[in-house]
């Protein structure tokens, strides 16, 4: 390792004591991956409107019902969004107010000029 400068010690020993666990960051890094795809930031991005059930989300999309259930699925085992059913009709919305944080602060961070 390369040698460190004195002054730099306090900055590393704040940095290990507040680093959260290896297993924190991994499940941190998954999130980041669902995050990676246009089709569901399109999803959740519509979701922060409201809660809307897939023929809804199918139509402000412009895709296929079947392609919107598949990426739900995937957002729901990630837990970004959450259902709730109705007679026969599931509802989907965002899981919490962070999810809506994470995508704002995303689109806030690409329109900065």
């Amino acid at each position: 390792m390369a040698e460190l400068h004195p002054e730099h010690q306090h900055i590393i020993a704040q940095a290990k004591s507040n680093m959260p666990s290896d297993e924190t960051l991994q499940a941190t890094a998954e999130v980041f991956k669902v995050f990676g795809d246009g089709t569901r930031i399109r999803i959740l991005a519509g979701l922060s409107e409201g809660e809307m059930c897939v023929c809804c989300l199918s139509d402000l999309l412009g895709m296929e019902q079947s392609a919107v259930s598949h990426q739900l699925r995937i957002l729901k085992a990630a837990r970004l969004v959450k259902n709730r059913r109705e007679g026969r009709q599931i509802y989907y919305s965002l899981d919490d107010v962070h999810i809506a944080s994470i995508l704002n602060a995303g689109i806030s961070h690409v329109e900065e000029k």
